[in-house]
C-alpha cells in the first residue's frame, strides 16, 4: 500500500522518482538548449569577426595600390636616369629637375585631393589618381625628348599627389579602432614594395639597349593601375563620405561590414552624424585655427616634413650615385646593390606593421629617428673619410640599407598614421592634403638639390647635414608628437585641447580632467 496521493507503478514503486527524473530531464534539456544557443552565438560572432577582418584587410590592400605607383616611380627613376642621361644627353641640372619635379607637382594633386574627395568620394578619387598617373606613364614611355618627358612627369605627379593623400584617409575611415594603426600603415608598405619592384625592374632591363631600357622600365609602372580598376568593384565607399551625402543607411551598412563591434558601429555612426552637422568652411577654419587645431597642424605638418628632410628620397633616388661615390663603377653592379636597399626597406616595414598597435607610435618613432641619425652620420663619415675601397663600399651599402630600414620601422609609416588620426573628421581630408603637400614639397626640394649640394660640400658632407636634421627630429617627436595608440578619435582630439595634453600625450592615458572636458563639450 502506497502513501496517500502518491500512486504506485506496476512494480509497486512509487511514482515520485519518475516525476522527479522527468523534471530534472526537462531542466537539463533547457540548460543544454541554452548552452547550445550560447555556443551558436559565439560561433556566429567569431565568423563575423573573421569575415569583417578579411573584408577590411582587402579594402586596405586595394586602397593602397596607388602607393605602389609612387614607390615604383621613386625606385625605377634611380636606375632609369642613368640611361635617360645617356640617351637624351641631359645635363646634371636637368637630371635633378626630372627626378624632383614629380614630388613638387604632386602637391597640386594633394591640394586638389581634399576637395575632390569631398565632392566625388574617396573611392572615385583613388580611381582618378590611377587614371591620371597612367596617362603620365604612357607619355613618359614614348617621350622622344626631355620636354615631352617632363609633360609625362607632370601628369604622373598629379596622379601620385591624389593617391598619396587619399589612401590613408580612406583606410582610417573604414578601419576599426583596434587595428587603425596597422591598417593605415598599408600605403607605406606598398610604397616600399613599389620601390623594390622599381629596383628589380632596373636590374632586369639594364641589359637592353640604352634607347629601350628606360622606356620599358617606366612602362611597367602602368600595370598597378589595372589592378586598381579591378579594386573599384570590391571596395566600398567611405562611410564618412556617405554620411556627408545623407546616405545614412549605406554608411551603416559599410560600418557593419568593416567593424565587428556593434557598440563601435553605433559610436562611429553617431560621430559621423555629428560631424556632418558641424560642416563649415574648412579651409577658413584651418587658416584661422583654434589653439587645439594649431597644435594638430604643427604635429601633422611637422612630422610630414621631417619624414622627407632627413633625406630618405635622396637616399632612394640617388642610391646609385651614393654607391658610385663609395667606389662601385659598373652600372649593373650599382643596380644590383640598390636591390638590397629595396629589400631592406620592404622587410623592415613589416616590423612596424606588427608593432604599431602593440608598442605604440612614439616608441617606434624614437627607434626610427635615433637609428637614422646614427646611420646618416656614419654614412657621411664613411664617404668622407674611408674613401673608395672594399671596406668603404661594404660600409656604405650597410649604412644605406640600415638607414632605410630604420626609416621603415618608424617615421615612414607612423607619419601617415598620425596625420590620418589626429584631425577631426570634418577637417581630415583637407588636413591630410595639407600634410601631403608639405611632404611632397620637402621631397622635391631634397631631390632637386641633392646633386648640386653634393657638388658643393661632397656627398659625405650632405649626409652629415641630414644627420643633424634627423637629430632635430628626435626632439620634435619627444616634445610635439603625443601617443595615440589605443585611443578613440575623440580622446585623441582631447589631447590637443591643452598644452599639457599635447606635450604629455605620450606619457599616459587621457587624464580625468581631459575626460571631463570632453563630456562637457558633448
Amino acid at each position: 500500500m502506497g502513501l496517500v496521493g502518491i500512486p504506485e507503478n506496476g512494480k509497486g514503486e512509487m511514482g515520485l522518482d519518475l516525476g522527479a527524473k522527468n523534471k530534472y530531464r526537462r531542466m537539463d534539456s533547457e540548460l543544454a538548449d541554452a548552452d547550445f544557443d550560447d555556443a551558436s552565438d559565439y560561433i556566429h560572432q567569431q565568423q563575423r569577426k573573421n569575415s569583417t577582418r578579411k573584408y577590411v584587410l582587402a579594402c586596405a590592400v586595394f586602397a593602397s595600390l596607388n602607393s605602389v605607383l609612387l614607390g615604383y616611380d621613386v625606385g625605377v627613376m634611380s636606375g632609369a636616369i642613368l640611361f635617360i642621361q645617356e640617351d637624351l644627353h641631359i645635363t646634371e641640372v636637368q637630371q635633378e629637375v626630372l627626378v624632383g619635379i614629380l614630388s613638387i607637382v604632386s602637391l597640386f594633386g594633394s591640394l586638389a585631393g581634399g576637395r575632390t574627395s569631398d565632392h566625388i568620394g574617396r573611392k572615385w578619387t583613388m580611381a582618378l589618381a590611377a587614371v591620371v598617373f597612367q596617362s603620365g606613364a604612357i607619355v613618359m614611355t614614348f617621350a622622344p625628348s626631355f620636354q615631352i618627358l617632363m609633360i609625362g612627369r607632370f601628369l604622373a605627379g598629379v596622379g601620385i599627389g591624389l593617391g598619396v593623400m587619399i589612401a590613408p584617409v580612406y583606410i582610417a575611415e573604414i578601419s576599426p579602432t583596434v587595428a587603425r594603426g596597422s591598417l593605415t600603415s598599408f600605403p607605406e608598405i606598398f610604397i616600399n614594395l613599389g620601390i623594390l619592384l622599381g629596383y628589380v625592374s632596373n636590374y632586369a632591363f639594364s641589359g637592353l639597349s640604352v634607347h629601350t631600357s628606360w622606356r620599358v622600365m617606366l612602362a611597367v609602372g602602368i600595370l598597378p593601375s589595372i589592378f586598381i580598376g579591378f579594386a573599384l568593384f570590391i571596395i566600398p565607399e567611405s562611410p564618412r563620405w556617405l554620411v556627408m551625402q545623407n546616405r545614412i543607411e549605406e554608411a551603416r551598412s559599410v560600418l557593419v561590414k568593416t567593424i565587428d563591434d556593434e557598440n563601435e558601429v553605433d559610436d562611429r555612426g553617431d560621430d559621423n552624424n555629428n560631424s556632418k552637422h558641424e560642416q563649415k568652411a574648412v579651409w577658413r577654419e584651418m587658416l584661422s585655427p583654434s589653439p587645439a587645431l594649431r597644435r594638430m597642424l604643427v604635429t601633422g605638418f611637422g612630422i610630414q616634413c621631417f619624414q622627407q628632410i632627413t633625406g630618405i628620397d635622396a637616399t632612394v633616388y640617388y642610391s646609385p650615385e651614393i654607391l658610385r661615390t663609395a667606389g662601385i663603377t659598373d652600372n649593373t653592379k650599382l643596380l644590383a646593390a640598390t636591390v638590397a636597399v629595396g629589400v631592406s626597406k620592404t622587410l623592415f616595414i613589416m616590423v612596424a606593421i606588427l608593432l604599431i598597435d602593440k608598442v605604440g607610435r612614439k616608441p617606434l618613432l624614437y627607434v626610427s629617428t635615433i637609428g637614422m641619425t646614427v646611420c646618416l652620420f656614419s654614412l657621411g663619415f664613411t664617404l668622407t673619410v674611408m674613401g673608395q675601397g672594399a671596406v668603404g663600399i661594404g660600409l656604405a651599402i650597410f649604412f644605406v640599407c640600415a638607414n632605410v630600414g630604420f626609416f621603415s620601422v618608424g617615421i615612414g609609416p607612423v607619419c601617415w598614421v598620425v596625420t590620418s588620426e589626429i584631425f577631426p573628421l570634418r577637417l581630415r581630408a583637407q588636413a591630410a592634403a595639407l600634410g601631403a603637400v608639405g611632404n611632397r614639397v620637402c621631397s622635391g626640394v631634397v631631390a632637386m638639390s641633392f646633386l648640386s649640394v653634393s657638388n658643393a660640400i661632397t656627398v659625405g658632407g650632405t649626409f652629415l647635414v641630414f644627420a643633424a636634421v634627423s637629430a632635430v627630429s628626435v626632439a620634435f617627436v619627444y616634445w610635439l608628437v603625443p601617443e595615440t595608440k589605443g585611443k578613440s578619435l575623440e580622446e585623441i582630439e582631447v589631447l590637443f585641447e591643452s598644452e599639457r595634453g599635447w606635450r604629455g600625450g605620450g606619457k599616459g592615458e587621457v587624464e580625468m580632467g581631459d575626460a571631463e572636458h570632453l563630456v562637457q563639450n558633448e
